[in-house]
């Protein structure tokens, strides 16, 4: 069997592909989401004792509460450690998110009506932002573009405190490539801890970890679960699934660009879902093909074969416009155009994480180094939601000022609208005021409504 079969958009069998992959959102498992919400608990009651208890049980058999938090000789070794190459490369997709990112700073306004009254808007970032990072094949694949990526927007913002968090190796260490990323990022509070408790150490605070206000960054199952759990204790990226790719393609693409573009993404995981939608049957035959081809030089082959064989969709489109219309109900995560006109094209998107246009535009790069962020929604959520950025670190105050005669102007409608809800004491706040004013006016002698000054 092939390790695509196309399937034509506009049969019964394309339509109920396309449905599927519209309802693709996935709910948790109770069993996970009971085990995750144990751990919680354990973090909640025990502190820095469950935390070393689950990282000895599962990372680093020798921890103690003392080693946490790294060092600053580990910081000083990690650079020692790490090749100038790698800076160069690491500084160079440093500079391209923090460019990018900079054009997102929103700033604090305020709008003065004729009668004097003042509304606006405080844009202040959070007091402090939790960064997971994960910690790859037991520590020897370090994710440093996540920690670019979730640690630079914070930065940009203004938050004060950063953290990392990260599982250690076996020997109780992290990744120099970790730690030379954080301080790149900005990023000088790092700890040894993974999985779900230290996303519960993030939101409660531990004797050694205090709290922070905003987890980001990606992670399992249990990562994942950790972060729904604790959302609303404080405020989370996104709820995110397998990665995804939908390439839409014409006869102008290349097969082995596109086949390397789908492998891209069936290499994270076997949950991993790569789709092609193409004008051309023939383009698919030769993508199975060179798929065959190119899986037999790739480190994770059996990670990227499950996932195109149990996950991967290619479907067939009449026209670039139904191939475009059916990429919107799928709101992919990544969606490439490999069309011969991409910018024809962009103005249809939707729904989609991220865009990349035309032939010479790798996925892959938007992981690295282009500059906008790769924490991009999945599971169909693109369709209400965004890649994180600056803003995911800010929050927003409403600010209002009235004067006398702001309120004068205003009373009536406040009281109407008031009393029609019921509320009756919202309603004499406004009337009570617009009295005294009213007294005012007709009595000069007669009190003013009570200020600052008088204690009020």
């Amino acid at each position: 069997m092939s390790i695509l079969t196309p399937v034509l958009l506009a049969s019964d069998e394309g339509r109920a592909v396309l449905r599927r992959l519209e309802d693709r959102f996935q709910a948790t498992d109770p069993a996970l989401s009971a085990a995750v919400a144990e751990i919680i608990a354990a973090v909640r009651e025990r502190g820095d004792e469950a935390l070393v208890a689950y990282t000895r049980r599962f990372d680093a058999p020798e921890m103690t509460a003392d080693r946490l938090r790294v060092a600053e000789e580990e910081f000083a070794a990690a650079r020692r450690q790490v090749s100038d190459a790698f800076l160069a490369a690491l500084r160079l997709a440093a500079e391209r998110i923090r460019r990018f990112h900079e054009q997102e700073v929103e700033r604090s306004w305020l709008l003065t009506r004729e009668d004097g009254a003042v509304t606006g808007r405080l844009v202040r970032p959070v007091d402090g932002a939790g960064l997971y990072v994960p910690g790859g094949q037991g520590g020897s694949t370090p994710l440093v573009s996540s920690v670019l990526m979730n640690g630079i927007p914070a930065a940009i913002a203004g938050v004060g405190r950063t953290v990392m968090v990260t599982p250690p190796d076996a020997s109780g260490g992290v990744h120099p490539a970790l730690l030379v990323a954080a301080q790149e990022a900005g990023i000088a509070e790092v700890y040894k801890v993974g999985s779900a408790w230290a996303i519960a150490a993030l939101a409660y605070g531990t004797a050694t970890i205090a709290p922070v206000d905003v987890v980001v960054g990606p992670g399992n199952q249990y990562v994942t679960e950790a972060k729904r759990q604790v959302a609303g204790r404080v405020r989370i990226d996104m709820i995110a699934g397998p990665s995804e790719v939908l390439i839409v393609a014409d006869g102008s693409a290349h097969p082995a660009a596109v086949a390397a573009d789908l492998l891209a993404q069936a290499e994270h995981d076997p949950q991993a879902l790569p789709m092609l939608i193409a004008t051309d049957k023939g383009l698919v035959q030769r993508v199975a093909a060179e798929l065959e081809t190119q899986l037999a030089g790739l480190a994770r082959r059996d990670i990227a074969e499950r996932s195109l064989r149990e996950r991967g969709v290619a479907l067939i489109a009449g026209d670039t416009a139904a191939a475009l219309e059916a990429a919107n109900r799928i709101a992919a995560e990544h969606l490439e155009l490999m069309v011969a006109d991409p910018y024809a094209c962009l103005g249809r998107v939707r729904h989609a994480g991220a865009v990349f246009l035309g032939h010479w535009t790798p996925e892959s790069a938007g992981d690295y180094v282009a500059g906008p962020n790769h924490v991009l929604p999945t599971m169909g959520t693109a369709r209400f939601s965004s890649a994180l950025g600056v803003e995911t670190f800010v929050k927003k105050t409403s600010v209002i000022g009235y004067t006398p005669e702001a309120l004068a102007a205003d009373a009536d409608a406040i009281v109407l609208l008031a009393e029609l809800e019921g509320l009756t004491a919202h309603a004499r706040s406004a009337a009570l005021r617009a009295g005294e004013l009213r007294a005012h006016k007709d009595d000069p002698a007669a009190s003013a409504p009570p200020s600052r000054a008088s204690g009020s």
